[in-house]
């Protein structure tokens, strides 16, 4: 279609009611049957925007007059929630998000997964929505001739230069202070990622919820940081519970942010933290969910959806450092945990035996390789957990597991979109959805966790 006959046109204003959320937390309405995102704008409202981006079949549009606000609609407390891409519904109220994210994992079963008449069970939320993620990740850069230290702008790499953040644990404050402070103190390089030139690429904390351990770590693109000894002093006097320094080796031209070369400059090189009764070990490379509180409640729940007498084999999919494993394993015969992170399974091992567990075993390879091998071997699981990373399961561990067959499957998932994908894979296989438990695990954000139960039909 050309310009001139497409029903919107660039730079013109235009009045508009938003009917829904995007996953990215974008304002959707249409004009003259037209789709345009606009972001900041919430269901409900009528709206006046400027069409900025035409496409072929939807364009976007810059929100500049709310002629009707939606009751929903709140003043975010963060400063930065218009320039920073991590928070992207912090205008809209805690209640509403909850709601959204249900019917986000409902919409996704129904149209994705062609899944109907499954029990979605309303978002579990929290009390105190804030301050909670134990994990951050700060690019640093230069925003013109300024340091930077924050986190990008909404589809882009522009770093947001921040001095704190309302969903991370409030230690990040400090650290940002110690180390834009060192940077400036030392004129250490900070990495330009067009060039490739500089060293302080990103700083990655991590933070013990129970234990008020603290790691700090920073990636550098090589070896050479000048004044490290200073930095160490900096952070062991300034940074309550600092227990973990590390410089991460990170030289490649890559969006990824962790290399996989650690150097210990003071103290352990890991942090220990408590989940329900278990204790666990976690390493600068090691996955361990963000926010610990709707941790132990996600976890509660896929140990709720495994019904175990004690007497079952289980198998534990994308374990990492074997956190589900080891809630599993108190409940079970015997738990195999499978994970492709060396480092990862060295800490489950570890966290197993710390949790003084002796009926886990955990196994280093791909999920796709590993479980194809195990049904070949002749090993029979009772329950299957599955907890893939957002792209979902490989289509050759779906197909894997209906040749094992077991009774019950729990599957794990930060995106309903795979979620649904997979699970209309397994209905295929002879499964039925049971139903699904979204879990806020992070809010004010559009992700969302959920919990599906599926049990085999018995022909």
């Amino acid at each position: 279609m050309k310009q001139k006959d497409m029903p919107v046109s660039q730079n013109q204003e235009y009045e508009m009611t938003i009917e829904d959320i995007s996953v990215d937390g974008e304002g959707i309405g249409r004009i003259n049957g037209f789709t345009m995102f606009v972001p900041g704008a919430l269901p409900g409202e009528k709206v006046r925007i400027k069409a900025l981006r035409i496409g072929k079949n939807y364009g976007y549009g810059k929100l500049l007059k709310i002629i009707e606000p939606s009751p929903d609609r709140v003043v975010p407390p963060c400063s930065y929630s218009k320039q920073c891409g991590g928070c992207s519904i912090q205008h809209l109220s805690y209640n509403a998000q909850l709601k959204f994210k249900t019917r986000r994992v409902r919409d996704a079963l129904e149209r994705i997964g062609k899944i109907t008449g499954v029990k979605v069970h309303d978002t579990i939320g929290m009390v105190e929505p804030w301050r909670y993620r134990n994990k951050a990740q700060f690019p640093v850069g230069r925003a013109g001739s300024s340091l930077a230290i924050g986190f990008f702008a909404p589809k882009s790499h522009d770093i947001v230069d921040m001095d704190r953040c309302m969903i991370n644990h409030q230690i990040n404050d400090k650290i940002i202070e110690v180390i834009r402070n060192f940077i400036q103190k030392y004129s250490i390089p900070v990495y330009d990622e067009c060039a490739h030139q500089g060293i302080v690429r990103h700083v990655v904390t991590k933070v013990g919820f129970k234990t008020g351990q603290v790691m700090f770590v920073i990636v550098t693109n090589g070896k050479n940081l000048p004044h490290k000894d200073k930095l160490v002093e900096l952070l062991r006097n300034n940074i309550p519970g600092i227990t973990s320094i590390v410089q991460n080796i990170n030289s490649k031209k890559t969006n990824v942010i962790l290399g996989q070369e650690n150097i210990t400059l003071w103290g352990q090189d890991y942090i220990v933290d408590i989940l329900g009764r278990l204790t666990f070990k976690i390493s600068p490379l090691s996955f361990f969910q963000v926010n610990p509180v709707q941790t132990e409640i996600l976890y509660n729940k896929v140990l709720e959806y495994a019904t175990l007498t004690g007497k079952e084999t289980v198998i534990d999919l994308y374990s990492g450092i074997g956190t589900i494993s080891l809630f599993l394993a108190r409940n079970a015969h015997k738990v195999y945990g499978i994970e492709e992170v060396p480092q990862a399974v060295q800490d489950a091992w570890e966290n197993a035996r710390i949790n003084g567990i002796t009926n886990a075993e955990f196994i280093e390879g791909k999920a796709e390789v590993v479980i194809p091998e195990l049904v070949n071997s002749g090993l029979h699981a009772d329950v299957v957990v599955l907890d893939p990373p957002r792209k979902g399961c490989e289509a050759e561990v779906l197909e894997a597991l209906a040749r094992m067959a077991p009774q019950r499957i729990v599957y794990v998932s930060c995106n309903p979109a795979t979620l649904a994908r997979d699970l209309k894979l397994l209905t295929e296989h002879g499964y039925e959805v049971v139903d699904v438990q979204p879990v806020d695990m992070f809010p004010h954000t559009t992700h969302v966790e959920c919990v599906a139960s599926l049990k085999r039909k018995h022909k």
